[in-house]
């Protein structure tokens, strides 16, 4: 599958940044023959499973200049690096406890000339900073999520959403947001992108 998948449902991005997404498996490609961040048999879908998926946030909100985001888990750079390609004047921190995943993220964004990420090996329970929002590709439990990152969002509300949590997760979160669930506004992901990846992924929006 090609970015053409992207760009569809993008397709007001400027030349730079579709460019950028272009170069995207190239440089995923050719990293991940030398250190495994990604399936390797995922790689033939890797603009919908992991380009698409991860700007999905990108249809509920948009980050204005400055506001700061934290990626925990990271892997290999998603969802922080095709966010950071969308919102390039906000900031992002992504962070993951692996460092060979570190270095692949810090190679890619290099090459790519993404000004707006910073990749650092560290656990989410070692990060002192604060930040507007926290982000992440269903890396653990949701409630387990939230207990890591409690004091690590900034008081406040510059953007169109109260500064807080956005979680891509998939499947049946009744049970496991739990007491959380009458705090949390889901969104499905199907309402915006029409490929069948989509039936049951979600966005998880918790404020502070």
């Amino acid at each position: 599958m090609n970015p053409d998948i992207v760009f569809k449902y993008f397709p007001d991005l400027d030349a730079s940044s579709q460019e950028m997404i272009v170069r995207m498996k190239p440089l995923f490609t050719m990293w991940n023959n030398r250190i495994n961040v990604i399936s390797r048999k995922d790689m033939d879908n890797f603009y919908l499973h992991h380009v698409l998926h991860s700007m999905s946030p990108a249809k509920i909100i948009s980050f204005i200049p400055e506001t700061r985001i934290l990626d925990v888990g990271t892997g290999g750079g998603f969802p922080g690096i095709p966010l950071a390609i969308l919102f390039p004047e906000a900031e992002f921190t992504l962070l993951d406890s692996v460092g060979k995943k570190i270095r692949v993220v810090n190679e890619v964004a290099s090459e790519l000339g993404l000004g707006n990420v910073v990749a650092v090996k560290k656990r989410i329970e070692e990060e002192k900073g604060l930040y507007d929002f926290i982000i992440a590709r269903a890396v653990t439990d949701f409630k387990k999520f939230v207990s890591l990152t409690t004091g690590k969002i900034a008081s406040g509300e510059k953007n169109t959403l109260k500064n807080g949590i956005l979680y891509l997760k998939g499947g049946d979160l009744t049970g496991e947001l739990g007491p959380l669930l009458s705090k949390t506004t889901i969104w499905n992901i199907s309402d915006y992108f029409n490929e069948s990846f989509f039936e049951t992924k979600k966005i998880l929006y918790l404020p502070s």
